[in-house]
């Protein structure tokens, strides 16, 4: 099939939806299909064709937005390319912007089109409300998703929860629960360069002997690693059981206020700001952790709780339903309340027996194998044959 994959963020940038896309973009080629990929330039104001199936469109970047950039829904270049390219399938993975462009190229084409619903959009609504008539924008985005489901072949949810959102919203139409693949393998300690691993650590003044508490992801007030904070600086007041140290590892919006909070807490030499890690790097940096955390509520499927498992990572997650498949308390994983419940649950994860960590990280593998990229090809391949057939 010719697919064109529509998403307003794509590597190099960080995030969940961009990593699901180049993922979705590798299956694909790998079994013999066509994609083109239409999404943001992050480099400069020019239109790019990069390696002429990548497509990047100019546009403003909302820096208050962790980074959104806003385009224009529409490029006659861009148009012309894809009507060469005779698409059988436009995929939407964003909503706005390019995913705009996406609904409009599809009229214009007469191809199915499909989305895939990866963000909790009124989860993200104080970025622009500042909590001024919150009530009404989410309102506003409810109508909006039930008129663009009018447009929409298929919708894809990532996971239960967010088809769960869909219903409740008023959506009615065929909503398939398609987790994102993750190519685990690039995770596994076997593929580990011990160098590099001691390199890093030696860059970011961590000593071997120093368990590494990990948080990886977007710095943003959604993700609330002000709650993990708080938490370790309460697990400290109270006497760790040997040396740890907390790394975060990304960027966002929220990265001045932590620092602030860090200072704040008198934690300072205890905690790691990294920084931005190139996503081709990103399992380098998962194994300078022992553990990983994280207090996010918004997930819609949690991929960087799948990747730390497949790097052996036992996981400590704030208690969210969307989580429930993949951490099953005490056996894949463990789950805390809020910043009080944090310390006693990361004590008991840091004090485990070398065999109840092995079981953990086993049962956390055999968990993770369903978001496999073959079984992510043949779910994804299933909805664009059915799609494809409806437009025949």
């Amino acid at each position: 099939m010719n697919i064109v994959l529509f998403t307003d963020t794509y590597p190099p940038e960080i995030n969940g939806v961009a990593t699901s896309t180049a993922n979705l973009r590798a299956t694909l080629i790998a079994h013999g299909h066509q994609v083109i990929v239409v999404t943001t330039n992050p480099f400069d104001n020019e239109l790019r064709f990069d390696e002429g199936d990548i497509i990047r469109i100019p546009g403003y970047e909302m820096k208050r937005f962790y980074g959104y950039r806003l385009t224009r829904p529409f490029s006659q270049k861009v148009m012309k390319r894809l009507v060469e390219f005779r698409p059988d399938v436009i995929h939407c993975q964003t909503d706005f912007s390019v995913g705009l462009f996406g609904t409009l190229a599809a009229r214009q084409l007469r191809v199915g089109l499909v989305d895939t619903f990866h963000t909790m959009v009124e989860d993200y609504a104080y970025y622009v409300t500042k909590g001024h008539f919150d009530r009404f924008a989410r309102h506003a985005v409810r109508a909006f998703f039930r008129v663009r489901s009018n447009m929409m072949a298929e919708f894809i949810a990532p996971s239960e929860k967010i088809k769960e959102y869909l219903r409740s919203i008023g959506i009615d139409m065929t909503v398939p629960v398609i987790p994102t693949g993750i190519e685990f393998s690039r995770f596994s300690p076997e593929r580990e360069d011990p160098k590099k691993t001691a390199d890093l650590k030696a860059k970011f003044g961590i000593s071997p002997k120093e368990t590494v508490i990990l948080s990886l992801g977007r710095i943003a007030k959604e993700k609330s690693i002000d709650v993990l904070l708080r938490g370790y600086a309460t697990f400290l007041q109270k006497g760790e059981p040997f040396p740890t140290r907390f790394v975060i590892t990304g960027w966002g919006p929220a990265e001045k206020e932590l620092k602030d909070l860090v200072a704040e807490l008198g934690i300072a030499d205890k905690v790691v700001f990294t920084g931005k890690c190139d996503p081709s790097e990103t399992q380098d940096y998962y194994r300078l952790g022992d553990y990983f955390v994280s207090a996010s509520i918004t997930e819609t499927q949690g991929l960087t709780f799948m990747e730390a498992m497949a790097a052996h990572l036992p996981v400590l997650a704030r208690y969210d339903d969307n989580l429930v498949g993949t951490i099953q308390d005490g056996k894949t994983g463990f789950f805390f309340y809020d910043e009080d419940d944090f310390d006693g649950k990361l004590r008991k994860l840091l004090t485990l027996d070398p065999a109840n960590k092995k079981r953990i990280i086993d049962a956390a593998l055999e968990a993770i194998d369903v978001y496999s990229m073959e079984r992510f090809y043949q779910n994804i391949i299933e909805v664009y044959t059915r799609v494809r057939k409806k437009n025949w």
